[in-house]
């Protein structure tokens, strides 16, 4: 079967390959080690060569394991062809944790380096096992200088080949680029057509930071309330004049915007159709009906902590990552 070939971005900080313009994403829950590793195998079969994992998804493992086995198989030429972006959780986010942790997740991957490294969240928990929710009372300040010192260390040492941030809002953004020595290559945050993100994304363009999409297709509501991307009448319309499904129209959208969107599915027939979104594009009229589309943020800092108790020691309202 021939796999598609994915247009790539240059990122404009660090040293990594370029990114490519579609890649997988692996959150799983709960974690599905097996499920993952053939999935990633059956994506890299298909033509992805961009894959994103987490500390917190506990997927750093089987992703490694599939790319190991692909370049075994014949399937990669070697380690260097795939993109690989793991992310710090909350747990992790501390001064003196982020290289071990690194270390750690480069350990689970089999790999000798990340060719990005993200921030996961703009706010730290206390040190120990990640578990979700967080209680409020061990959220800890974030010390974003100390922190971003420190992955600029990972970067220098060539464990990270670019570094950047994810969730994080023009206002967390400014507080790292005033400490920066190395600026962050990307921000992976929330962003579909139901969630656009124009604020963020004109200041990244001016920053020079890549902008990555997760949940593209709106699949973060684990509650059942039904998806707005998938579901809306807007997408169903211009998929259907188009001849593509509402997924493909969502895809092409995020990337006429210039920003990856990172996109998980474990199906090879949807993972496959994932790809199918470069030899065709959206009309002026498409875009002016998806600039229309009510705006409905998913993911809030508030969901990482359970309802109870306190926050004792951060201000909540530092736990905002609505761009206001």
């Amino acid at each position: 079967m021939a796999s598609m070939a994915v247009p790539e971005v240059a990122l404009r900080s660090g040293s990594a390959r370029p990114m490519p313009a579609v890649g997988m994403g692996t959150a799983a829950f709960p974690p599905m080690p097996e499920a993952t590793k053939d999935a990633v195998l059956a994506a890299i079969e298909v033509g992805y060569r961009h894959f994103d994992t987490a500390y917190m998804y506990g997927t750093e493992k089987p992703l490694g394991e599939a790319v190991a086995e692909a370049v075994r198989r014949g399937l990669l030429a070697s380690r260097e062809e795939v993109f690989v972006t793991s992310k710090l959780w909350c747990t992790q986010n501390h001064p003196d944790l982020v290289l071990p942790s690194l270390r750690e997740t480069l350990k689970s991957l089999q790999m000798e380096y990340v060719d990005l490294y993200l921030i996961h969240w703009p706010l730290a928990v206390k040190p120990g096992p990640p578990s979700l929710p967080n209680k409020k009372e061990d959220a800890m300040p974030f010390d974003v200088e100390g922190v971003w010192r420190a992955m600029e260390e990972c970067q220098r040492l060539g464990l990270a080949k670019a570094i950047g941030v994810s969730n994080f809002t023009t206002k967390h953004l400014d507080k790292v680029l005033a400490i920066a020595t190395i600026p962050p290559a990307v921000n992976q945050v929330e962003l579909n057509p139901v969630w656009q993100q124009r604020t963020l994304r004109a200041y990244c363009a001016e920053k020079g930071i890549h902008v990555a999409a997760y949940s593209p297709l709106g699949g973060q509501n684990w509650d059942g309330s039904g998806n707005a991307v998938l579901g809306s009448e807007v997408l169903a319309g211009v998929a259907k004049a188009r001849g593509k499904t509402v997924a493909q129209v969502a895809l092409r959208w995020i990337y006429e915007q210039g920003v990856t969107p990172i996109v998980k599915s474990y199906n090879k027939e949807r993972l496959k159709q994932n790809l199918e979104i470069f030899d065709w594009e959206l009309t002026d009229e498409d875009h002016q009906k998806i600039s229309k589309i009510p705006q409905l943020k998913i993911i809030k800092g508030h969901g990482l902590f359970s309802q109870e108790g306190e926050f004792t020691s951060v201000d909540p309202a530092d736990l905002n990552i609505v761009e206001e």
